[in-house]
């Protein structure tokens, strides 16, 4: 069971991996003309919703994962603040990709929102890397 969930455990971390593109995804938005942007814009926001259900698959079989190990408290506190924070900012980041979608369909300047939306990519892409990291190296109590 515990070889089961952690192959789910690192399929949620490969698809989390799109927020590792994300930022030159977004990028590239700024350089495309307006049907161009569109189109880029409504996958960005589909893949962003797919990546959150990666997010979700993480949170139930980390938390699994979490109660086998004789892990430190500030270890399971910084995880789980990081991974609430990924959660957070890539929700939050939802709402201006969709705005460059209907910024185009109505004729306006989308630039504002490309600018937020990979502020925000680039947050999520840090956080997700500090998570990696301490995913890597671990912190367990001595045993003694």
């Amino acid at each position: 069971m515990n070889d089961f969930l952690l192959f789910l455990h690192v399929i949620g971390a490969v698809g989390m991996g799109f927020y590792i593109v994300l930022p030159a995804l977004i990028g590239r938005a700024s350089r495309l003309a307006g049907t161009g942007q569109q189109g880029l814009a409504d996958g960005l926001a589909s893949g962003n919703r797919l990546a959150q259900y990666f997010l979700v698959l993480q949170f139930l079989t980390g938390g699994y994962l979490i109660s086998q190990k004789d892990y430190t408290v500030l270890w399971m506190v910084l995880i789980i603040v990081l991974f609430l924070a990924i959660a957070a900012v890539a929700g939050i980041m939802t709402k201006p990709i969709k705005r460059i979608s209907s910024s185009i369909e109505s004729g306006q300047s989308a630039s504002a929102d490309i600018r937020k939306a990979q502020t925000m990519s680039v947050i999520v892409l840090v956080l997700y890397l500090v998570i990696l990291y301490l995913m890597k190296y671990p912190m367990f109590k001595d045993i003694a």
